[in-house]
């Protein structure tokens, strides 16, 4: 028996050393490049012997957080993305030959680069607070900049920039997560709605015009004329030129939000008119009337379908259509409901419309007048950012024209008996207070991440409306998303 055992084993120690031995591979090439000369992102060119799966192990230097790549493929050539670096920071990293018995490198180091001046931001001041945990390490903020060069950037929790993407002739108003974690950007030209983006002081804030609508014309309302898709690698996957794909002029102009669906299917909002007999001083009148609606789009920017919301408005029965023709609705945000239908807002009313998103019939109002009982100190203003909460809730920004005060609601919605709870109130100071623009998001801590974008803050608060971190940009942003760190997850992941 003893015998039997011993020979097993040798024959054991033989396969294995054969097996090790066939699958020995070299590494014969490593080179490491920014492709965008960015602080923040480095790529590795690997090259085998042999083909083979590959990832990377790297870590922080001095403060040891370490992450691993995804796994390329089996082939000799592989390229493999280090996202969401340090600026400034030594890393220590080692290539792993993904085989059966693991292969690693010896242990490999690189320094990031000083963070470019221009994307330095200067929030951190000891009157303003900055807990670095009211973010959490696992989230980050990602702002637009409009004018030239238009730019997407990515915040952490202490204000760094750890991502950017840049765009040379042409601004950035808005921009959204895909399904297929890609990221959607309106472009909008330089100079228009340029009113929106300077910071102002609260004083100017207050003093400012207050009547609805703006009447900017039909590139205002935070307009753009194209669509860009950006991969978290920086690559721009394409780019839809609106004014180059239509000839209606109706489809030149987009505005405020834009989404992709699962099915690929881009969204976004236009300036649909409307020529129409109307009453002014007492005399009919023929003229254009301004209004809103949501473009369907494919990712060549050809127009699938439509909704304008003169489909569902009676003009007759309209006792403003005179005062507001030229901007009745000022729609300035959309979002899918859990059903998947649209959820606009409407906020020269005030309110939100759920819109069938295979009819375009009108479902229901919810606000000042709507359909909805609700809590009469829950109405809001010129609201912006609708969307559905982790909570399931309808959450929005009230921008609070009445009482010159802004902050997120949230609402429970009984659309069977037509009710609505409040579920989430919390103001901004008043110091804060935006007349126009902003946003609200609940985030996976509790805290809520809102934008008050005529002062230029970006602020962290908790669910009392305490202020727990703020930063100040040197520019109007007109929104601030939160993006979760599982955005990246196909390209690295952290090793606790």
């Amino acid at each position: 028996m003893k015998r039997l055992i011993f020979v097993v084993g040798i024959l054991l120690i033989i396969v294995v050393g054969f097996l090790y031995w066939k699958e020995k591979n070299q590494l014969l090439e490593l080179t490491l490049t920014s492709p965008h000369n960015t602080a923040m992102y480095n790529q590795v060119e690997v090259k085998l012997e042999k083909e083979a799966p590959v990832y990377i192990e790297y870590w922080e230097k001095v403060s040891g957080r370490k992450f691993r790549t995804c796994v390329s493929s089996s082939k000799k050539d592989h390229r493999l993305d280090l996202l969401l670096l340090k600026a400034d920071t030594e890393y220590e990293y080692q290539i792993v030959i993904d085989n059966l018995f693991h292969q690693k490198s010896k242990v490999l180091s690189f320094k990031t680069r000083e963070q470019s001046p221009w994307l330095v931001n200067h929030w951190l001041k000891e009157e303003r607070p900055h807990d670095p945990d009211a973010l959490g390490d696992d989230g980050f903020i990602l702002v637009c900049f409009g004018r030239l060069p238009g730019y997407m950037a990515l915040l952490d929790n202490k204000g760094d920039m750890r991502w950017y993407w840049q765009i040379d002739d042409i601004g950035v108003r808005a921009a959204s997560i895909t399904p297929r974690g890609t990221i959607l950007a309106m472009l909008r030209p330089f100079v228009k709605d340029f009113i929106d983006d300077e910071p102002m002081t609260p004083e100017e804030v207050r003093n400012e015009e207050h009547k609805k609508p703006m009447r900017r014309g039909s590139i205002g309302f935070a307009g753009g004329t194209g669509i860009a898709e950006v991969s978290l690698t920086g690559e721009m996957l394409r780019r839809l030129d609106m004014n180059k794909i239509h000839k209606e002029k109706e489809y030149q102009v987009i505005h405020h939000d834009l989404w992709m669906d699962d099915e690929n299917h881009i969204y976004t909002m236009y300036r649909p008119k409307k020529v129409a007999e109307i009453e002014v001083n007492g005399k009919m009148v023929r003229d254009t009337l301004g209004g809103d609606g949501i473009l369907m789009l494919d990712t060549l920017g050809q127009v699938l379908k439509t909704w304008s919301a003169w489909d569902v408005w009676d003009i007759e029965k309209d006792p403003y259509i005179s005062r507001y023709m030229y901007d009745r609705f000022h729609m300035n945000g959309f979002c899918f409901d859990t059903d998947s239908n649209y959820l606009v807002s409407v906020p020269i009313e005030d309110q939100i419309w759920k819109i069938d998103r295979n009819t375009g019939k009108m479902l229901w109002k919810f606000g000042r007048g709507g359909d909805f009982k609700m809590d009469s100190t829950a109405y809001f203003s010129f609201q912006h950012t609708p969307y559905i909460n982790p909570n399931g809730d309808l959450m929005l920004f009230d921008n609070g024209l009445y009482e010159m005060q802004s902050g997120a609601l949230a609402f429970k919605l009984d659309e069977k008996n037509r009710t609505a709870e409040t579920t989430l109130k919390v103001k901004l100071p008043k110091d804060k207070y935006t007349s126009r623009m902003g946003s609200a998001y609940l985030m996976p801590n509790g805290n809520l991440l809102q934008c008050s974008s005529k002062t230029g803050s970006i602020l962290i608060t908790d669910q009392s409306g305490k202020v727990l971190w703020e930063s100040r940009m040197a520019y109007a942003p007109y929104r601030a998303l939160y993006v979760s760190a599982d955005l990246f997850k196909n390209y690295f992941t952290e090793i606790k």
